[in-house]
């Protein structure tokens, strides 16, 4: 098995803090958030990892973090040229997954609890994909699951009338089909590759399971959730909680 992690885009929501750095280095607690997204991969056990990151920002990404060494993995970087969406940076990680399962992560989510759990879930389950749901006050800013007493339903993607409070987070676990289904969904109304369709197609092939995430989870796309995720992470010293 082996991670990835997404840390490209415009971070324009953090202007002007992205107008300095990639939103990716911006300190959460004492570090650079690109730090907290590592230390959950290598937590699952996986030391492979693979960094798509954009043009502006890859040499700032590669002189931060190195070769891996300090974190007790190995990296590979791979540049996203244009923001086309999740799904289109997921689609350079093909020839480095080798045809093995893969963890994604979004660079700019925070998570209390290690991930470890549910990437065991993921290594036990025979096929598939696997996402992970929180609870969320402002269901409309997020991809939200429609759920029934076992299964996801649908996952739509910032819904006027959301079906529940339950958010998408950004962690995917995939089989290596993830690459063939990103060939064929073709692009939104926003003219991006979304991950949300990859997740439904999960959905209608009946091979998407989830996980209910324990504890605090944030993104950092505003201000005050970027507050939040300094709060979360500087309270726990920058280290997981299992």
């Amino acid at each position: 098995m082996k991670g990835v992690i997404l840390a490209g885009g415009t971070g324009t929501r953090l202007f002007p803090l992205t107008k300095v750095t990639n939103k990716h280095l911006l300190p959460v607690g004492k570090e650079p958030m690109i730090f907290h997204p590592i230390k959950q991969i290598v937590s699952a056990g996986i030391s492979e990892i693979l960094i798509v990151t954009s043009t502006h920002h890859m040499g700032d990404i590669v002189k931060v973090l190195g070769g891996g060494s300090d974190f007790s993995c190995e990296f590979t970087f791979r540049v996203q040229e244009e923001p086309q969406g999740i799904a289109h940076a997921l689609a350079l990680a093909e020839s480095f997954s080798g045809d093995e399962k893969i963890v994604v992560l979004l660079g700019d989510n925070v998570f209390e609890y290690s991930i470890k759990p549910y990437v065991e879930h993921f290594r036990n389950q025979k096929e598939g994909a696997r996402v992970l749901l929180t609870e969320v006050s402002d269901p409309t800013r997020f991809g939200i699951a429609a759920l029934d007493e076992t299964q996801i339903i649908e996952i739509e993607e910032k819904p006027r009338v959301p079906k529940t409070n339950y958010a998408v987070v950004g962690v995917y676990m995939y089989n290596p089909d993830v690459f063939d289904i990103i060939r064929n969904i073709g692009t939104s109304d926003r003219n991006e590759y979304e991950i949300t369709s990859v997740n439904n197609e999960y959905i209608r092939r009946g091979m998407l399971q989830y996980d209910i995430v324990k504890g605090r989870w944030m993104d950092t796309g505003t201000f005050e959730s970027y507050l939040q995720a300094n709060e979360i992470l500087y309270a726990l010293d920058n280290t997981l909680r299992y």
